[in-house]
């Protein structure tokens, strides 16, 4: 998302306070504060030249000359930690969006290591140590890293996030990540964790903790408001998803994946925590409940296009569908969805509509304000 100055002004508070202004935001403190330290994390890569950039960052360089040895000391990241609906996401976008470097990607995290792990099997065959030369090409690439919900799943990662990070941080590299887990409480509890302690000391050195607290979930306050169930799948409720995925996420949807059991599970659009399938990509797919639990415990709200009516000829189908609302709801994840009917009559007779009841009961209770109050539970 390309900004323009607002008022002469640059960075992103006077874009945060513009939304304000028009209402388009609400007052909260918390905030506010995250993106007064994220206006200070602007004006300090103005100066920041990390080694090896030659004639320095064009726009900025004209603006603010290197004046001295310090604008060569990388400044501190920041790692922006809170619960879901907080608007981590949308404050560091507005950062993003507003630092005039060349050199500088905002990815989801487990996407990024995606292409890394790829990246240094490609380089395997060629380097004995394959990390270096990885980093000095990370490194050319982006200055500037930020990071949308870092979480640590995977052993295969937990192995190798400290070493690489100490190489991108020793390349002058600068990251911003949102989290919903204190650094210290990453890959807790999990085999293999004391390998992954020196990535969490190296975060710890590279990056200032801010806290987004309070307890106001700015999308739990926009749920009840929506239509949460909508009858018929037609276009216009496909318009109401449209519309909710944008108010919800607010962020553009990405494809992602997920490693289940070790293997892939294609995420086609996800962003901020929300993710969007139709029911025949979850349920008319050979798909089971460990891939439905982890997007259950990787996402807290789910859109649905297109659930049909079923009947004992879509057992199999039915089948996918009880076990996925079984794992959302003791996830407490939120669903909002289009259906050809209301829940109790989608299965209403035959062999499976007397196991289907209960889904129903639970259909129709996910779209209580009791329910879409409640916190996600990962």
């Amino acid at each position: 998302m390309a900004v323009s100055p607002v008022g002469g002004l640059t960075g992103p508070l006077p874009f945060y306070r513009a939304r304000l202004a028009a209402d388009d935001l609400l007052p909260d403190s918390a905030q506010a504060l995250a993106i007064e330290r994220l206006q200070d994390l602007w004006h300090r890569l103005s100066t920041y030249e990390p080694p090896g950039n030659g004639n320095g960052h064009g726009f900025l360089a004209r603006l603010w000359p290197r004046r001295n040895a310090e604008d060569a000391v990388a400044p501190n990241g920041l790692y922006l930690v809170g619960n879901v609906g907080r608007g981590k996401s949308m404050l560091m976008d507005l950062f993003f969006s507003t630092v005039p470097l060349a050199r500088k990607r905002r990815v989801y995290f487990d996407r990024f290591m995606q292409d890394v792990h790829a990246r240094l099997h490609a380089r395997a065959a060629v380097a004995q140590d394959p990390l270096p030369p990885l980093a000095d090409a990370l490194a050319a690439e982006a200055v500037l890293l930020c990071f949308d919900e870092l979480e640590i799943n995977d052993i295969a990662d937990a192995l190798l996030l400290g070493r690489l990070f100490e190489a991108l941080f020793a390349r002058g590299v600068i990251m911003v990540a949102t989290s919903n887990t204190p650094p210290d409480e990453l890959f807790k509890d999990r085999p293999g964790r004391d390998a992954f302690l020196p990535f969490i000391a190296v975060l710890k050195r590279h990056l200032d903790l801010l806290v987004i607290e309070g307890e106001r979930d700015w999308r739990r306050e926009r749920l009840p408001r929506m239509s949460i169930w909508n009858v018929p799948a037609d276009g216009e409720a496909r318009a109401v998803l449209d519309t909710a995925f944008a108010e919800l996420a607010a962020a553009p949807p990405e494809p992602r994946r997920l490693v289940v059991m070790g293997r892939q599970l294609l995420v086609p659009r996800a962003a901020a925590g929300v993710v969007r399938f139709s029911f025949a990509e979850l349920c008319e797919q050979p798909l089971g409940p460990g891939d439905y639990l982890a997007l259950a415990t990787h996402f807290n709200t789910l859109l649905l296009d297109d659930i049909p009516e079923l009947d004992p000829e879509r057992f199999d189908e039915a089948r996918r569908f009880i076990t996925l609302v079984d794992v959302l709801y003791d996830h407490r994840v939120k669903l909002v969805a289009s259906a050809a009917t209301e829940p109790d009559r989608l299965f209403p007779a035959g062999e499976g509509a007397s196991a289907f009841r209960r889904t129903a009961s639970r259909l129709i209770e996910m779209q209580t304000p009791e329910y879409l109050a409640l916190p996600h539970l990962t």
